[in-house]
């Protein structure tokens, strides 16, 4: 066997065990390159979902936020409305205490018209009790004076 034919055959023997390992990479890479392909598939298919997703959520809180601002508005010209008949309502409170200040000397009047009608009361009380006694004291004479009067 000359050297060239050892180089044949070597580089034939290299070349065979080439093919037999790139046989079996083949059955590994191909099917695991099919899968990438699937999956890389698949994960723009979720990337492209959750974009259209994101972009329905951004539309519906754009929409939600417009509505909750002109709530506010609202709510904040409720308050400032609010605000202003509270002034008011303290203005009227402070007016009732000032003209309840002056209603103090009107109520010791009233106390000393109290004790005089209970004054005028117990003096009534006995002027019928001395009309009765001396009605008492007429009567009974005058019932037997009336048997002898014609009239």
């Amino acid at each position: 066997m000359t050297a060239s034919e050892g180089n044949v055959y070597a580089i034939d023997r290299l070349s065979q065990a080439f093919e037999s390992s790139a046989k079996r990479w083949e059955l590994i890479v191909y099917p695991s390159l099919f899968a990438f392909i699937i999956l890389a598939a698949y994960g723009f298919y979720l990337v492209f979902s959750l974009a259209k997703d994101v972009h329905y959520l951004a539309i519906s809180v754009d929409t939600n936020m417009t509505v909750m601002a002109s709530n506010m508005q609202a709510i904040s010209s409720n308050v400032a409305q609010m605000s202003q008949d509270v002034r008011r309502m303290t203005a009227n409170v402070e007016s009732i205490a000032q003209d309840v200040q002056a209603l103090q000397p009107m109520l010791v009047s009233l106390q000393q018209m109290d004790v005089a009608m209970r004054n005028m009361t117990v003096s009534t009380a006995s002027m019928r009790q001395d009309m009765a006694v001396m009605n008492n004291s007429i009567s009974r004479p005058m019932q037997f004076m009336n048997w002898f009067m014609p009239w």
